[in-house]
């Protein structure tokens, strides 16, 4: 257990705690929770690369705390009606679609690794970004309408195109394109194909 991954799991253990706060209408402890959260992924992340702290566990671990606690706010705004119901279907059934795709392509003995696009890392900070500012904005009784409606949109247009271009990369990936490169990579001993490469190190989708 290193320092970075007791910090991943210290945010996942807040995941509960902003959503009790949220459901209880206590928004400054939501806001809170989240920006520590925030803050708290950032932490980890320079930790284990200035002391090379890095792991196996970390690299899953350090996307399913983000993406629970980015579905979790966004699942109970909805519900609280603070951000569109069609946003938060769109996005719940993007990484559900994303993690059932993945799935199926091992079930199948295809096995498909997925790397994070560009449009990914785009929606996710777009996603962020809207969560913490519905959240300020209900802490300090603040009214934002105009930019809350223009992300609104913006998440909604980069979760759809996100989603477009893993389904078009998972159907290029188990129709048989790049076969030359899977036999290749048979050959040094891996067997998987990835999708949506974009040379970056981090497995967040």
């Amino acid at each position: 257990m290193t320092l970075p991954n007791m910090i991943t799991i210290m945010r996942l253990l807040l995941v509960p705690a902003v959503m009790l706060a949220m459901l209880q209408s206590l928004w400054g402890w939501a806001f809170a929770g989240f920006l520590i959260a925030g803050i708290s992924d950032g932490v980890d992340g320079f930790i284990a690369r200035r002391w090379n702290q890095s792991s196996q566990l970390g690299a899953y671990l350090d996307p399913i705390a983000d993406k629970l606690l980015l579905v979790s706010v966004f699942v109970v705004m909805g519900f609280a009606g603070e951000l569109p119901l069609w946003l938060v279907v769109t996005m719940v059934s993007r990484d559900g679609l994303i993690v059932c795709a993945v799935l199926l392509s091992s079930v199948m003995s295809h096995p498909v690794e997925v790397k994070p696009l560009f449009v990914s890392k785009a929606n996710t900070a777009a996603q962020i970004v809207l969560a913490a500012l519905v959240l300020g904005e209900l802490a300090f009784a603040a009214h934002l309408g105009p930019l809350r409606t223009g992300l609104i949109l913006l998440t909604g247009v980069l979760t759809v195109a996100s989603a477009a271009a893993y389904l078009v990369a998972w159907l290029r990936h188990m129709s048989g394109y790049g076969e030359g490169s899977r036999t290749s990579n048979s050959q040094n001993g891996d067997t998987k194909s990835g999708i949506g490469k974009s040379g970056g190190s981090s497995t967040d989708a």
